[in-house]
């Protein structure tokens, strides 16, 4: 029997034209393996709406065709349920997709869905809502909402306003409870991380791992311009901070005060209480994932 997938794409995700992409999913999906259909995205939280209802018709996989934003609508409405999510990343970090070894090429993609390698991946909660692979109390968070609202998109658009933001930033201070530890001190990036990435390569976690049942917290202390060039190039390169600049802590639960209620989830800005309750989910998700290499 086949299997029946819905793609469900976002039309204004990313930097790219979405109107090649049904062409080439007729093109490149196995049609002995899948039924599939095709759904657009008219508003944001839509792909949610979506989702959940293939999900109550007994649709096999959901693949959400877009950004971190578009991934996040769908893989929290997935959660918990049966239905597999996929990924055909065209948005502008595309974060969660390269984690997972997902091909940033639609074709490649989508030859990867035809693969049907699959995983059952952890998901964090936060008091009343959920994420699938990073979410920040700091610069991430006001990053994440200038650049919701802005009209550049893609890695220059990124860096630009990193780079506006940056000098306007005043550190929040946070206390964190681990096991009855707590830690108080400002920050400028309190980001928890079930995946290793924000997109584009900026890796916060390089150890964290979506199938290990932990969670890695990623602090960032302040830091002088100065240091700048050397923790931007240890975050691309996939290296650890300096202890002198960022600590990882690997937990399963944690209470999370701010003094500021500034936040994102997958990159998309979200309004937050001063206290958090954090947990790791574990296995709560069905996501198709790439193989190692590619």
């Amino acid at each position: 029997m086949k299997q029946r997938i819905q793609f469900i794409i976002n039309p204004i995700s990313g930097i790219h034209k979405k109107t090649d992409i049904p062409g080439l999913i007729d093109a490149h999906i196995d049609k002995d393996k899948f039924e599939y259909g095709i759904s657009y995205t008219e508003y944001r939280k839509h792909a949610i709406k979506i989702a959940k209802q293939c999900s109550k018709e007994g649709i096999d996989i959901v693949c959400a065709v877009g950004g971190d934003g578009s991934v996040h609508e769908v893989g929290t409405a997935l959660i918990g349920t049966d239905t597999q999510m996929a990924i055909i990343p065209v948005g502008s970090g595309n974060g969660l997709a390269r984690h997972l070894n997902i091909p940033l090429n639609v074709k490649d993609a989508i030859l990867c869905i035809n693969d049907g390698k699959y995983i059952h991946m952890d998901t964090v909660k936060v008091n009343n809502r959920s994420f699938i692979g990073i979410g920040g109390y700091g610069f991430d968070a006001v990053v994440a909402k200038e650049f919701d609202k802005g009209k550049k998109r893609g890695l220059l658009g990124y860096i630009i306003t990193v780079i506006k933001e940056f000098f306007k930033f005043n550190p929040l201070n946070v206390s964190i409870d681990i096991d009855g530890k707590v830690k108080s001190l400002p920050v400028m990036l309190c980001t928890v991380a079930n995946s290793s990435q924000f997109g584009n390569g900026f890796t916060v976690s390089p150890d964290s791992n979506v199938e290990d049942g932990e969670l890695e917290l990623f602090i960032l202390k302040p830091f002088s311009i100065w240091s700048a060039p050397q923790i931007a190039y240890n975050f691309f390169r996939k290296k650890r901070q300096k202890k002198k600049f960022g600590e990882i802590i690997r937990f399963k639960n944690a209470r999370i005060k701010l003094s500021k209620k500034i936040a994102h989830y997958d990159g998309e800005p979200i309004d937050v209480t001063d206290e958090l309750s954090v947990s790791v989910v574990p296995k709560s998700l069905h996501v198709l994932v790439g193989k190692k290499g590619q």
